[in-house]
């Protein structure tokens, strides 16, 4: 089996784990950032802290214009979603609480929650439909009985499945609950409200949909939400009332402690402004239609199973899918060495959400386009799982 006639172009499909290629201003911007502001930021009064304090400012007014937050400094910024999703679930809950989460979860969310269960939080996790879904009866009833934490994906890193998202933060909102949602595969790829959607706190990361680099995410802190209701997961160095031994509890200094990752948040805040020229909406409309062309080439290959919505507007683009009567990995080996086409295989630290599908425990090959796919790359993909698909059988193998 020849690739030859297909080219030599890499095909980068692992933009559910990260995004790349980045825009060349990201890199400009880290560059200039180190060569020219690179003090430590709100550390002290000379040309070069200040100039790297404003950069910091500049990324968290780009994360708040983004998700519609008046205040930017209620935005914290953390090293990727996961530090912000343990900062927003060990800052709320303690021995005795309750929290709702479900079962298409990403370990970022799993593990904290099992560690907390662990020391005495009571953990119920909703189930969801073959495609995805949440239950979302299922979740009303779990709130109703009392929960202080509603922990919820906004779409998987698995199948796409949007989640109802502004209908279960309006839920634990009315439930007595605070919504903590996992925005890591929709922020900059689906439109988000924070305000508007009454959400209490949104925990994103920078090198995906953000096209920052890694090392940077955050966590939003929404309007109706109380600062001091939330404790601080890391204390110490942060610039400001140095006379205290105590942490301050101001913002966003109260959650910031130590250097914050400055040449980061410089590209963060390029890739931000990238986003915002192109706008969310087309880059959801692009890759809503990219999405459809695969899906629907995929779908018409012979033994080859995709899982998740079927409808693109359910889903983000991120597909993945099992090729009958071969082990995942093998395909995920042929993609790249035989195409050149990179994608991940295996359970993408989401074993709940593989249950969920019937794909555990050997999982799936998962292709998740990105900023800079290309339809001729959709094409040149579904041929590749075409040609693969025919050349493996259940009785022979390869």
């Amino acid at each position: 089996m020849s690739s030859a006639d297909m080219g030599d172009h890499l095909i980068y499909l692992d933009n559910a784990a990260t995004s790349w290629p980045k825009p060349p201003e990201v890199a400009a911007a880290m560059a200039e950032y180190l060569a020219e502001s690179g003090g430590n930021p709100g550390r002290s009064g000379h040309r070069l802290s200040i100039a790297a304090g404003r950069v910091v400012l500049e990324a968290r007014e780009a994360v708040a214009s983004l998700f519609n937050m008046e205040d930017p400094f209620r935005v914290v910024f953390t090293l990727n979603a996961t530090h912000a999703l343990n900062m927003a679930l060990f800052g709320l809950l303690r021995p005795g609480d309750r929290a709702v989460t479900t079962a298409m979860e990403h370990n970022s969310v799993m593990r904290p929650l099992r560690e907390l269960e662990r020391r005495g939080v009571e953990v119920v996790v909703v189930p969801c439909d073959a495609a995805g879904f949440v239950d979302v009866d299922h979740f009303l009833r779990e709130l109703a009985r009392g929960a202080r934490v509603a922990c919820f994906q906004h779409a998987s890193n698995v199948s796409g499945t949007i989640q109802p998202l502004e209908l279960l933060a309006a839920a634990a909102r009315a439930a007595g609950a605070y919504s903590v949602v996992d925005a890591a595969q929709t922020a900059g790829v689906l439109p988000i409200d924070v305000t508007a959607m009454g959400i209490d706190l949104l925990a994103f990361t920078g090198h995906k949909g953000l096209q920052g680099p890694p090392g940077t995410g955050g966590l939003v802190l929404g309007p109706a939400f109380d600062p001091e209701i939330l404790q601080p997961l890391v204390r110490g160095g942060t610039g400001s009332r140095s006379e205290f031994e105590e942490h301050p509890a101001m913002l966003p200094d109260r959650f910031e402690a130590g250097t914050p990752n400055g040449v980061g948040l410089a590209g963060l805040a390029a890739g931000l402004t990238v986003l915002t020229n192109r706008t969310v909406e087309r880059v959801r409309a692009e890759e809503r239609e990219l999405t459809t062309r695969l899906h629907h080439a995929l779908t018409a290959i012979s033994g080859v199973k995709v899982y998740g919505p079927d409808d693109p507007s359910h889903r983000t683009a991120v597909l993945s899918l099992r090729i009958e009567g071969t082990a995942q990995d093998e395909v995920g080996l042929m993609l790249d060495e035989e195409f050149g086409i990179l994608t991940r295989v295996g359970l993408h630290c989401a074993p709940a959400a593989h249950r969920t599908l019937g794909t555990f425990p050997d999982g799936a090959v998962r292709l998740s386009l990105g900023y800079f796919t290309s339809a001729r790359e959709i094409d040149q993909t579904a041929e590749a799982v075409r040609r693969i698909a025919g050349y493996i059988s259940p009785e022979k193998g390869p």
